[in-house]
């Protein structure tokens, strides 16, 4: 139940995020936006590491394989999305197709057992309820 509440929690400040971040942009340059929003996250992050584990911070780069130390890449990439599709689409807009674009490539990692994450398998169910999701988007667009 508290993976539950913690996910409702995080796309709720995933779409604050964005609008914050698409309001900051109108203000500077895209990235110079995307830089101050990384390194607030970075402030962030050392703050809560000093308080709670003080674990090796070069720990990271113990993992196998090292392509997996891309995310911190893939999150600049992602503010630069989610800024461009906010202040192009709105952030309903944007963020339904977020989050249908995100569960499609989650389930297709699933499928096909990609990047380290245990194989699932195929289930109708879970395609009707992404043709579902995708049905929900071309309504809420329809005029």
């Amino acid at each position: 139940m508290i993976g539950f509440f913690i996910a409702l929690v995080s796309g709720a400040l995933m779409s604050v995020q964005g609008v914050f971040n698409t309001q900051v942009t109108k203000s500077s340059s895209i990235w110079a936006a995307n830089a101050f929003v990384q390194f607030t996250a970075l402030l962030v992050c050392l703050g809560a590491w000093l308080l709670s584990d003080r674990s090796s911070l070069l720990a990271p780069l113990r993992v196998e394989p090292k392509y997996m130390l891309l995310g911190g890449a893939i999150g600049a990439f992602i503010t630069y999305t989610v800024i461009k599709s906010m202040d192009s689409l709105g952030p309903a807009r944007a963020v339904m197709l977020i989050v249908v674009a995100q569960l499609l490539v989650a389930y297709v990692i699933e499928l096909l057992g990609w990047f380290g994450v245990e194989k699932q398998p195929w289930e109708w169910r879970k395609a009707i309820g992404m043709a579902v999701a995708i049905a929900g988007i071309i309504i809420f667009k329809w005029k």
